[in-house]
């Protein structure tokens, strides 16, 4: 039947030829080239006008960003315009540019709204409409509606219903252009019935083969097929994909050329039979057959392919009686064929590259010649068609290049677009606050760049595309850029295997976003509190510390260089180096525990690097006699991450920059790293390796049950990544009471003997609850300098009794080189002794300590200021003096202020006095054990649980078998920390067993190597290449869960390292101005203004004011929403709790519960902005649950099912 017609066609152009009457159109181009293209253009230069009518009403059948460029041009032409739309588009912009707006389709889907013929028709009629535009998509190739308006004496602005129906069916535009003498790809000749007759046709001619939708373009309904199997599944799906698109499912089949360009020619006729051409578009970049790229002229193309290509468009055009606009498709393969695939009877989304390069406005040239008007009325000969320069159009879409291209939906938070000459950007939800929502295409603009040559466009879209800021959802722009930076497209010379052959395209960089973020923070805080928990009711003061000055050059205030340092030795001597100069040092060096240890013991640890990073550097310029500055390991670590949302190798690295000249300590927990548990030995080395590459000097390495083998892994970490190892002796009990056996000198000295000989550079004496008396202090160090006269010995004590000062004199007197001090404001109680007492005590002595007591001074104002930052957080809020007790109970000072606040958080603070006493109990029930992390923490989880069950020594020992532990009892007892002096206690080591495993010797030695690489893969899976470094992996190690949290916090939240400690713990007031400085020379103005009321979302929207703009972000209500439901969402790191990959519509649901799935069956099918997406199973395993059904819509990442 098909052929039949178009043999009728012909019949009828042949006789029209042939009548006498009329006069005939001259075969005359108007390309200004060689005389042999001459007979494949017309002008109108003989041929009489038709009769013209103006049309003064137009109405768009259409949306979005084509409705405004039509609306654009009937504006300039003095005519009115209508918009229709849809329930679901009734904020949208384009019904707001249109002189009159009418809803169609209520109740019909979104789609369905815009091909509905009979009430567009009405609407047009009702409203003296002259003629209707479709655009692109929907109806614009749909005859039945081309034939409806001309049926209602509506003119159609497009081709005629025959021609329409003609082009639009790719089957017959085949036929035709066979029929032309046009060169087509072989395919089926009409639509396929079935996936039956699509393998058919496979077997016949081989694969590849395509699907394409025969009633519509732009990649829907198409799918390429090079496997047999997978013929059926995509006939399905490119059929459903067709039908929603465009209202009908039929497909045809192609041969599939592999490694074409796709070049398009432009073409306009008018009704009096007359055809132009307006050159080629290059529109090789695609992704799944969509447009991504478009590129006028196109690039390399060869001068005779060029010409044959528009002569056989021409030719096309003519042999059909083509009218208005439309675009004749050829692929043109490597070896300079091509074919012809297509017409598409319409305007293009690209129209705009070739308008830029021809000047000539294709949309006010279609509505003249709906009104009658000819080519040569309008100026469009062929002779006055030139080229001018280079275009480039960019695709910008809300899709997520790093999510396959899944498209994002939500509300724009922030627009700001690229501008400038050469620049031109066309369309309708480009501006903050509006709504992408998932019924319609997620194109969001068009961004045309013009100028003299390819290579000039290009620089002017990169320049441009770098000036977008959108916030709010995901786009394309990231991709884009690494498109228009690519070498290969640079040079023009692309097909439409570019961006498949390319995977480094989608190595994205991620807008950093930060601004917004911030805001997201700062709302979160304003709406439900605190994010970071509040150990106390006190809130943190509204003080700006005073920063202590820093010398400065005159005449242009250059900061003077930092005066050399100990680091400075290090740095020419190396560790043995250091070592040596140390012992040859007179007077008593210092370190500052101030940056670490002391707010650990003061206020848990929570002290922020912002605050670390104000003081830097004065302490770099007044204290650089320094020994050290502890800065990190430890807890800092693990708080950093887990609860201030820093990351502790950024904190470590910024710190160096600033202090260069101190050496740098940490506190190294032996085999356990900086965790509170033992690793395997290559996760120990590696951390110290990457630490002194940021910047760490000295490592403090102990073990918490003084076990010499946990203690060595560390030493040899640390020698083989070339830091200075201080191998310590952790300080329990009292060598100058003669009564205390367990720890007497003896052992020290055994203890010293071993560390000495495993190669330690300094012996450390570490006295982590404060116990060593200054008579103690005198006889352990003079013992050991005695039998030590060349290792340099340094002391670390907490002032929990008050004797701190007096035992570190004690200590320099003795002989030790290097003792631990806090500055005075951040000094005593659990803390370190005095800097300032020190200094003055030692001062004009032969241990003075050459630190100026006047800077002391200003350096502790510093901190007595900080300090209130920290309000909720204090120690002094239940610890209100030093206290001489801790010889009784032995609570290390860095665990006493945090034990407390548990005792509170448990409902345990008027039963503290019980808990110290039970702390003394437990310590003698596990054996009398050194206490310092993570044996202390053994000791006080046992204290609790005892207080908590009303238990004393007696009555656990005796229910020992039938009580259930604290786990870090349990694995105390199975051996994973290590061996305690002694030996483990007996028979409660059974008891509390009961069979389970033990580890003897050193638990690190049975473990296999950690496994980094898998490690890393796994986490840019997740997170992707540009956010993960090596120690982002590293962290993960250790604290895997707190590691991913800490990730996630960071891409939600964004920078709050760079808020001030009042904001970031608590928040701004309202109507407060603040300034956050995200960068060097780049700081952010915000000022509150307003909490919105609940929205049925249980949202409150937040008001902000930044850099003078209007912003605003929704923040869900924590608290009212519990008594909402809302769809729960895919658990994050989960893989087998699978959530929607985009937001859309299930249209198809492929199991049920008890189902078996492999990995990669198709499970579910998403359809949102026309587009259809099989989602796969993850892993193999069975359905546990399955969330969804049919019809359900769902937000990107709601639960669909669940696999186990």
């Amino acid at each position: 039947m098909l052929r039949l017609q178009n043999r009728m066609s012909q019949l009828c152009t042949t006789a029209r030829s042939q009548l006498p009457s009329g006069p005939q159109v001259p075969k005359n181009h108007g390309y200004r080239l060689p005389s042999n293209l001459q007979s494949y253009s017309t002008t109108a230069k003989d041929v009489p006008s038709t009769k013209q009518e103006p049309i003064k009403k137009l109405l768009v059948a259409n949306r979005g960003e084509i409705a405004i460029r039509v609306f654009r041009a009937c504006t300039e032409m003095n005519i009115r315009t209508v918009a229709i739309y849809s329930e679901q588009d009734t904020m949208h912009m384009h019904r707001q540019k249109a002189d009159e707006s009418y809803l169609i389709g209520k109740g019909l889907a979104p789609v369905q709204a815009y091909l509905n013929i009979p009430e567009i028709i009405q609407i047009a009629q009702e409203n003296s409409v002259d003629a209707v535009h479709p655009g692109y998509g929907f109806l614009s190739e749909r005859s039945d509606f081309a034939q409806a308006c001309t049926d209602a004496g509506i003119r159609f602005v497009g081709p005629s219903p025959e021609v329409v129906r003609k082009m639009g069916d790719k089957v017959e535009a085949r036929q035709a252009a066979i029929d032309a003498g046009v060169q087509v790809v072989p395919g089926t000749p009409g639509p396929v019935a079935s996936a039956e007759d699509a393998k058919a046709f496979c077997q016949e001619h081989g694969l590849p083969v395509i699907f394409k939708a025969a009633y519509g373009g732009g990649g829907r309904g198409m799918r390429v097929v090079k496997d047999m199997k997978d013929v059926k599944e995509n006939f399905q799906r490119a059929t459903s994909e067709a039908l929603s698109a465009f209202g009908n499912g039929a497909l045809f089949l192609e041969k599939f050329i592999e490694r074409p360009r796709h070049i398009e020619v432009q073409i306009l006729g008018d009704k009096m039979g007359n055809i132009v051409h307006l050159y080629e578009r290059d529109c090789s970049v695609q992704r799944r057959h969509q447009k991504v790229v478009e590129i006028a002229p196109a690039p390399h193309l060869a001068s005779e392919i060029r010409h044959a290509m528009a002569e056989d468009a021409v030719r096309l055009a003519q042999h059909v009686g083509y009218e208005n606009a439309g675009t004749v498709e050829f692929l043109l393969d490597n070896t300079g064929k091509y074919y012809f695939i297509e017409v598409n009877a319409r305007l293009q989304v690209e129209h705009t590259v070739t308008e830029q390069v021809t000047g000539v406005d294709l949309v006010q040239s279609q509505i003249k010649i709906a009104e009658g008007k000819s080519l040569q009325d309008l100026n469009l000969v062929q002779d006055s068609i030139l080229l001018n320069g280079c275009a480039i159009q960019c695709r910008m879409t809300t899709e997520d290049p790093a999510r396959s291209f899944q498209p994002d939906t939500g509300r724009i938070e922030v627009f700001r677009s690229g501008e400038g000459m050469g620049i031109r950007l066309d369309s309708a939800l480009a501006y903050a606050g509006a709504i992408i929502s998932p019924y319609y295409d997620s194109l969001l603009v068009k961004v045309i760049a013009h100028a003299r040559d390819h290579p000039s466009a290009c620089a002017k879209m990169l320049r441009a595309l770098r000036e977008f800021r959108i916030r709010g959802v995901k786009t394309n722009t990231p991709f884009l850029l690494n498109v228009l930076q690519h070498e290969q497209f640079l040079s023009g010379w692309v097909d439409t295997y570019f961006i498949d052959e390319h995977p480094q395209l989608f190595r994205l960089e991620p807008s950093q976003n930060r601004a917004q973020k911030l805001l997201h923070y700062l709302g979160q805080l304003m709406v439900n509190g605190p994010m970071t928990p509040l150990a106390t009711g006190l809130k943190p003061a509204q003080v700006t510390p005073l920063i202590p000055s820093t010398p400065v050059a005159a005449p242009y205030g250059k900061a003077v260089p930092q005066p050399s340092g100990w680091r400075d030795v290090l740095v020419k001597e190396g560790p043995e180096g250091f070592a040596k100069k140390v012992r040859e040092h007179k007077g008593l060096l210092l370190m500052d525990t101030t940056f670490r240890d002391a707010h650990q013991s003061l206020l848990a640890t929570r002290v922020r690097t912002y605050d670390l990073k104000k003081v830097s550097p004065y302490v770099s310029h007044n204290f650089s006699n320094l020994f050290s500055l502890e800065n990190w390991g430890g807890a800092t670590y693990d708080v950093a991450l887990r609860f201030l949302h820093e990351c502790p190798w950024e904190r470590l690295s910024e710190l160096r920059k600033l202090v260069p000249n101190i050496p740098f300590q940490m506190l190294l927990r032996g085999a356990n790293a900086v965790g509170y548990t033992n690793y395997p030995d290559n996760v120990v080395s590696k951390f110290c390796d990457l630490a002194v590459k940021n910047g760490m000097d000295i490592f403090r390495v102990f073990d918490s049950l003084n076990y010499v083998p946990n203690i060595v892994v560390g030493m040899d970490a640390v020698g083989n990544a070339g830091g200075v190892i201080e191998a310590c002796i952790s300080y329990t009990g009292d060598v100058s009471d003669p009564s205390r056996k367990k720890y007497n000198m003896e052992y020290y000295v055994n203890l010293a003997d071993e560390l000495v000989k495993a190669g330690t550079h300094i012996l450390g004496i570490k006295d982590m609850a404060g116990l060593l008396k200054p008579r103690a202090a005198d006889q352990l160090v003079r013992t050991l300098r005695d039998r030590h006269p060349d290792i340099p010995i340094h002391v670390h004590t907490h002032d929990t009794a008050g004797a701190g000062v007096a035992s570190m004199l004690a200590a320099a007197e003795a002989g030790a080189d290097a003792v631990d001090v806090a500055v005075d404001s951040m000094s005593g109680m659990t803390s370190q002794p005095s800097m300032g007492a020190v200094v003055a005590a030692l001062a004009n002595t032969e241990h003075d300590t050459g630190i100026k007591l006047e800077d002391v001074s200003r350096y502790s104002s510093y901190w007595e200021q900080a300090r209130q930052l920290y309000a909720p957080f204090e120690c002094c809020v239940t610890m209100k003096s030093g206290n001489a007790d801790v010889y009784l109970h032995e609570i290390p000072g860095g665990q006493y202020t945090n034990l407390q606040f548990q005792a509170f958080s448990l409902g345990l603070a008027e039963q503290f006095e019980e808990v110290k006493k039970m702390y003394a109990e437990a310590n003698q029930l596990l054996g009398d054990l050194v206490k310092v992390t993570p044996s202390s923490k053994v000791v006080g989880d046992l204290a609790q649980f005892m207080v908590q069950n009303k238990l004393n020594a007696k009555t656990l020992e005796q229910k020992a078998e039938e009580l259930s532990f604290p786990s870090s009892v349990i694995e105390f007892f199975q051996g994973y920390l290590g061996q305690p002096p002694g030996g483990f206690p007996e028979p409660l080591r059974t008891k509390i067993l009961k069979g389970a495993q033990r580890v003897e010797g050193r638990p690190g030695a049975s473990m296999e190597p950690f496994d980094f690489d898998k490690l890393q893969s796994e986490m840019v899976e997740r997170h992707g290449q540009s956010v993960i470094r090596e120690e982002d992996v590293m962290s993960a190690a250790l604290y895997p869960k707190v590691t991913e949290d800490y990730i996630n916090f960071r891409d939600a939240y964004g920078p709050v390292n760079t808020l001030n400690t009042r904001l970031f713990l608590v928040g701004p007031s309202m109507a407060e101005e603040f300034d956050v400085e995200i960068e060097k020379g780049k700081t952010l103005h915000i000022k509150t203004l307003a909490v919105g009321d609940l929205n049925k979302n249980g949202q409150r929207e937040v008001f902000f004011e930044l850099n003078g703009q209007l912003r605003s972000v929704f923040i869900l209500d924590k608290e009212a929403t519990k008594e909402m439901h809302f769809h729960p969402k895919a658990a994050k790191g989960v893989k087998g709790s699978l959530g929607a990959p985009m937001p859309g519509t299930v249209v198809d649901v492929r199991v049920k519960v008890g189902d078996t799935v492999e990995k990669g069956a198709p499970i579910i099918v998403l359809s949102a902005m026309k587009m259809e997406m099989v989602v796969n199973a993850p892993i193999s395993g069975k359905i546990k649950n399955v969330a969804v059904s049919d019809g359900l819509k769902v937000d990107g990442d709601d639960l669909l099912v669940e696999i186990e």
